[in-house]
C-alpha cells in the first residue's frame, strides 16, 4: 500500500466508493504512464469488501444484481476506468459462476470462498493471436491434453486484463483429441508452467495490465476442466450474462466521458484569457459546447436504463442490448472528441486527464459486441421478423 489511510467497511457505501473514487482519481495519471495496474486501488477495493459484491449473501458476499453493479463499476470508472474494468471483470465472471449449471458446486464454493475471505480476483482469458475473440467462433489453440491421470494445459491468452493481480484464470480451451470438445479451464495463476509477458503497449486504458499469459504444460486437477462439449452442441458458457457484459462495460465508457465532461467544465472555468478577461465559461460558445456534450450523455443515461431493464436471451433481447452498447460507446467518444476540440493544446496535453480520458474512451470499441456485428445482426434480425410475418 502507498499509505493510504484505511477504508472503515462499516461505513455507508456510497461514502467509501466516494473516498475510492478520488484517491483513485489522482493516482490514474501516474499509473497510465507506467502502464502498471493500480494494485492500491485493488487492495483498497477488497479492504472495503467491494471485490465480493456480486457473490450470493449465502456464500458470504453482498449478491449485487445488475443495477448496483453497473452503478459501483461506473462511479469507479469516474476515477480510474482501468481499476474499474478489472472490477466489472470480477463481478461479471462471479456472476457467471453464480448462475452456470455447469460448474460443481465444490469448485464453485472454492472460487467464491477465496473471493469473500481473500480477496481473490478471476478474470476469463479468452482471447489468441490467431483465433482473436472467441464471439465470432473458431476452436482455440489453447489446448489440455490427459497424459496418463493428469491434465497438461499449453498455449497462450492475449488481452488478459488483470493479468498480474489476477488469482484465478477461466480458460476458455480445447481438448487435444481428433475432434476437439471445448470448455472453460479453472486455473490458478500460481501454478507451475504458468507466466506473463509484458505485451500490454496500448493508447488507452494502459493500467489495465492486459498482457499476455502463457501456459506451458500446466498440471490442472480434473475437477477444474468445466463443462467440455463438442463445438456443435453450442456454447458452454452463460449466455444470460450477455446483456450484464453490454450493460457494464457500456457504463463504464458513459462515465469516462462524464469525467472528462466535468474536467471541462472546471477547465472553462478557470480560463481567463488575457485578451478576453473574463473566464472561457462566459461564452456563449462554450455554452453550447456543454449543451451538446450533455445532451449526448442525457441520451446515455436514457439507453443504460433500458438497458438494466432488459431480462432473458431471446434474439430481440440481446440484440437490443448490443446496439446500446454500440451507441453508448459512440455517444462517448464523441463527447470526449467534442472536448479535446475546443480546447486545443491543453486538451492534448498529457499532464491534463482529458487527453487520458479521450485514449481511454476510444478503448470502448474493442469489446464484445463489435460494431460491425452488432449492426449484421440487428439487419439480419429484422429480415427474419419479416419473413416471420409474412
Amino acid at each position: 500500500m502507498d499509505g493510504s489511510p484505511t477504508i472503515e467497511r462499516h461505513a455507508p457505501e456510497t461514502e467509501i466508493i466516494e473516498r475510492l473514487v478520488k484517491r483513485f482519481a489522482e493516482r490514474a495519471g501516474e499509473y497510465d504512464r507506467r502502464g502498471e495496474i493500480c494494485l492500491d486501488n485493488l487492495e483498497e477495493l477488497r479492504a472495503a469488501g467491494l471485490l465480493s459484491l456480486a457473490v450470493p449473501r449465502k456464500k458470504g458476499g453482498e449478491g449485487a444484481g445488475l443495477r448496483r453493479i453497473t452503478e459501483v463499476v461506473a462511479r469507479v470508472a469516474e476515477g480510474d476506468p482501468s481499476t474499474a474494468l478489472i472490477l466489472a471483470m470480477q463481478y461479471l465472471q462471479t456472476a457467471g459462476i453464480v448462475a452456470s449449471r455447469t460448474w460443481s458446486d465444490e469448485v464453485r464454493d472454492e472460487v467464491l470462498t477465496s473471493i469473500v475471505e481473500s480477496g481473490a480476483i478471476i478474470n476469463a482469458l479468452r482471447v489468441e493471436p490467431e483465433l482473436g475473440t472467441p464471439s465470432r467462433g473458431g476452436v482455440p489453440a489453447t489446448r489440455v491434453r490427459r497424459v496418463g491421470d493428469r491434465w497438461l494445459l499449453s498455449g497462450r491468452k492475449i488481452f488478459s486484463t488483470g493479468s498480474s493481480a489476477l488469482h484465478w484464470g477461466v480458460v476458455w480451451g480445447a481438448t487435444e483429441e481428433e475432434d476437439p470438445r471445448i470448455g472453460q479451464i479453472l486455473v490458478p495463476l500460481n501454478l507451475p508452467g504458468v507466466r506473463i509477458e509484458k505485451s500490454w503497449h496500448q493508447l488507452g486504458m494502459r493500467a489495465t495490465g492486459s498482457d499476455t499469459i502463457v501456459f506451458e504444460d500446466v498440471e490442472v486437477p480434473e475437477r477444474y476442466l468445466i463443462g467440455f462439449i463438442a463445438q456443435s452442441a453450442g456454447n458452454p458458457e452463460t449466455p444470460a450474462l450477455a446483456i450484464w457484459h453490454t450493460v457494464v462495460v457500456s457504463a463504464l465508457y458513459d462515465a469516462v466521458a462524464r469525467a472528462a465532461r466535468d474536467w471541462l467544465v472546471t477547465f472553462l472555468e478557470a480560463r481567463v484569457p488575457t485578451a478576453l478577461g473574463r473566464p472561457l465559461s462566459s461564452l456563449p460558445r462554450f455554452h453550447a459546447v456543454i449543451g451538446e456534450i450533455d445532451g449526448l450523455l442525457l441520451t446515455n443515461q436514457a439507453l443504460l436504463e433500458r438497458g438494466l431493464s432488459l431480462e432473458g436471451t431471446e434474439k430481440t433481447t440481446l440484440s437490443e442490448a448490443s446496439q446500446i452498447k454500440r451507441l453508448m460507446t459512440e455517444n462517448a467518444i464523441a463527447a470526449v472528441a467534442r472536448a479535446v476540440e475546443v480546447t486545443g493544446n491543453p486538451g492534448l496535453n498529457q499532464n491534463n486527464p482529458l487527453e487520458r480520458h479521450y485514449r481511454n474512451v476510444l478503448c470502448g470499441r474493442i469489446h464484445t459486441p463489435q460494431a460491425d456485428v452488432v449492426l449484421e445482426s440487428a439487419g439480419r434480425l429484422a429480415f427474419e421478423k419479416a419473413h416471420e410475418r409474412n
